[in-house]
């Protein structure tokens, strides 16, 4: 049997538990069995977004309802390839779910990608495989941490990346929102080794200063009825939050003073919405990491990218990573608790939640 979670795609907080056997294995295909997976505002954003980005499309489901991707670890559980044994480890993008099969294909030592037709149009990023046994970047110690932190880091290290090529447009400050959420604090790392010139300022929730503090990776933390505080200085902002307010209030404070607007994600669901069109200074720009990592691939090549990747998560994991507990759950059930509690904005930012389903 194969249980997964599937969202009602009209009411994100509405789930049921789908009972259902796979199919027998196709010529060239492979079970996977998943053994854990972060549950992170990430994937959130994957289903407020789902429909503009196809984030449904990965792992479809019945009508009006979808499987909200993760990221974590998987076994091979069944094998019809021949270059794919059973027992083997993967890292990359799973189901909330217990099972699931692949097409592997570009094959190599250090991974391979699901060709299945329906994934094709999606990102290739998103449809890559690690296996573990020569996978640089799998450190058996610390696999709670790359699955919590891992892609949310390096969507922070694109981020930091494009701003340096650009200049960072004029501007000596990075005001961040959503400044406790982990794509925040892996921008606010890697800004502070790539360009510690720029002064980086985070914005959160009065009840996440304290910690958002604690993490030492920013120059100032405000809480979000402090923006009169902001400094009115040369900033670029990336508003990680989707608060169409917070961000037309932070447009309103900085003015002509701010060189750049940048969109990532939406950790505050209820306040995601249009009216942008009306904001003081620069039109906010979505920034779609695939894109980006795809574009910085080709341009540094693989191994630079991996070796420079490699060199700022080396230095997040050591100033940052022990401001999050870890804490571990059991149960397909948990996983879907956890991700709607994520998305009411319910749980405790200085806890990273694991679940083996």
């Amino acid at each position: 049997m194969a249980e997964t979670v599937w969202i009602n795609r009209n009411e994100l907080s509405d789930y049921l538990i789908n009972e259902d056997s796979l199919p027998p294995l196709g010529e060239g295909e492979a079970r996977l069995r998943v053994e854990s997976f972060s549950v992170t505002a990430n994937n959130v954003t994957y289903a407020v977004t789902g429909d503009a980005f196809k984030y449904w499309d990965f792992f479809p489901a019945q009508e009006g309802y979808g499987i909200v991707p993760m990221w974590g670890h998987a076994v091979v559980e069944e094998s019809r390839h021949p270059e794919i044994e059973v027992g083997e480890r993967v890292y990359g993008y799973l189901p909330m779910g217990v099972r699931f099969d692949v097409l592997p294909d570009k094959i190599s030592e250090g991974g391979f990608i699901d060709a299945a037709a329906h994934r094709q149009p999606m990102s290739p990023i998103y449809n890559q495989y690690s296996r573990l046994a020569a996978d640089p970047e799998h450190d058996p110690v610390k696999e709670n941490e790359r699955m919590l932190f891992g892609p949310l880091f390096k969507t922070g290290f694109l981020i930091a990346d494009f701003f340096r090529r650009e200049g960072w447009f004029g501007a000596d400050t990075l005001v961040m929102t959503s400044a406790s959420s982990k794509t925040s604090m892996g921008l606010a790392s890697c800004a502070k080794h790539m360009s510690p010139r720029v002064q980086r300022i985070g914005l959160t929730s009065p009840a996440n200063v304290s910690f958002t503090e604690n993490t030492g990776l920013y120059d100032l933390v405000l809480s979000y009825d402090q923006l009169d505080e902001l400094p009115e200085r040369s900033t670029v902002s990336v508003d990680f939050a989707g608060n169409a307010d917070l961000l037309k209030t932070v447009h309103a404070r900085l003015g002509e003073k701010l060189k750049y607007s940048c969109l990532v994600g939406a950790t505050h669901v209820d306040g995601r919405g249009g009216g942008l069109d009306s904001l003081t200074g620069p039109q906010p720009i979505l920034f779609f990491a695939p894109d980006h990592a795809v574009a910085a691939l080709k341009e540094m090549g693989p191994k630079a990218f991996g070796e420079a990747v490699a060199r700022q998560w080396k230095l997040f994991l050591d100033s940052a990573a022990d401001a999050l507990t870890i804490e571990t759950r059991e149960g397909i059930k948990s996983a879907a608790d956890a991700y709607v509690s994520i998305l009411k904005n319910e749980a405790d930012p200085s806890v990273g939640i694991i679940v083996h389903p």
